[in-house]
């Protein structure tokens, strides 16, 4: 009975060291580099994010502002690739005339002087609206952007031929399949230099139909994300890694992370092998809502000489710190 609990403890103190040597960071090669920083939406105005949900109203809770610049313009991704981002980050609807609009909002109402579902109008009757009409920082006794934002809406095809050489995120909306066959028609269209700068995430159906039609462009889901998170927690110590975490792009909140196996180095190099970048997130707190690293505590929570993707909210704060 001895010799058999001996051999016992002997097999799994080999498995344990076994799994540790094959996940320990201490052994993996690190990656050089600089971080990678991706813009949310730009340079944008922030707001209050207590208690929201995916209908509500940003604009109607701004904060004092302390720039001139709206989400998802021309002039916000200017200033974001100025102040340091690599990547910025777009949202997209489709239009009744064949375009891609870009703007966030499933409706008009909030934000601009206009009414209804945004993928129900053409490109031509958004380009007449004023995108800042509904921004607010006291209750609405005082509109600061109200009149300077007619026009601003720009189109996919606009910012793709503004930014010929800069890499963008592209948020697909919908839960829409023919979406995502509309988004892979425009790609398609561009070179293959150019599609490799691209990333899309958004909604299981149109990105499923995206990465049929364009499989060569990295996209993320709320399926594929947790796909690859559960099974790489579940099994990622083999080193095997999930069909999801492949050619993808991968959100890590910063208080997962450190459970990851073989976060970070030996993690990193298992995605980067894979052809799948990895974005830092903020604290997930069980809300659909992630914030960046947003601040300097946020960012000296990242491993030294990181040197993978950050997602910020605040590129004129981070860049300077990181760059």
């Amino acid at each position: 009975m001895g010799r058999k609990l001996f051999y016992c403890a002997a097999a799994i103190a080999v498995a344990v060291a076994g799994i540790y040597l094959n996940n320990t960071s201490l052994l993996a090669e690190h990656r050089p580099g600089k971080p990678v920083l991706l813009a949310h939406r730009g340079i944008a105005q922030r707001f209050d994010e207590t208690d929201l949900k995916n209908d509500t109203c940003t604009a109607s809770r701004m904060l004092p502002p302390k720039h001139d610049y709206l989400e998802n313009t021309l002039p916000s991704m200017q200033a974001g690739f100025a102040a340091g981002a690599d990547i910025v980050e777009i949202d997209v609807h489709p239009t009744t005339d064949g375009q891609f609009a870009v703007f966030h909002d499933w409706t008009l109402d909030c934000r601009t002087d206009g009414h209804g579902v945004t993928r129900e109008h053409s490109m031509a009757d958004m380009k007449r609206l004023d995108i800042g009409y509904g921004y607010t920082a006291d209750g609405g006794k005082t509109f600061p952007f109200r009149g300077r934002g007619i026009g601003m809406m720009p189109t996919l095809a606009e910012v793709l031929s503004t930014f010929p050489d800069r890499r963008f995120l592209i948020n697909v909306k919908s839960r829409d399949p023919s979406e995502g066959e509309k988004l892979a028609a425009v790609l398609n269209g561009l070179s293959t230099e150019r599609r490799a700068e691209i990333i899309v995430y958004g909604g299981d159906e149109p990105i499923y139909v995206l990465r049929l039609m364009a499989p060569d462009i990295k996209t993320a889901s709320r399926k594929s994300l947790k796909g690859c998170l559960t099974g790489y927690i579940g099994y990622g110590w083999t080193g095997l890694l999930p069909d999801e975490c492949k050619h993808a792009m991968m959100l890590v909140p910063i208080n997962i992370a450190p459970w990851l196996w073989g976060w970070p180095d030996r993690f990193l190099n298992r995605m980067a092998d894979a052809g799948t970048e990895v974005f830092v997130l903020g604290p997930y707190r069980g809300s659909d809502f992630s914030t960046g690293i947003d601040d300097p505590a946020q960012l000296a929570r990242l491993p030294p000489n990181y040197a993978a993707g950050i997602w910020t909210n605040e590129i004129e704060a981070i860049g300077k710190l990181v760059k």
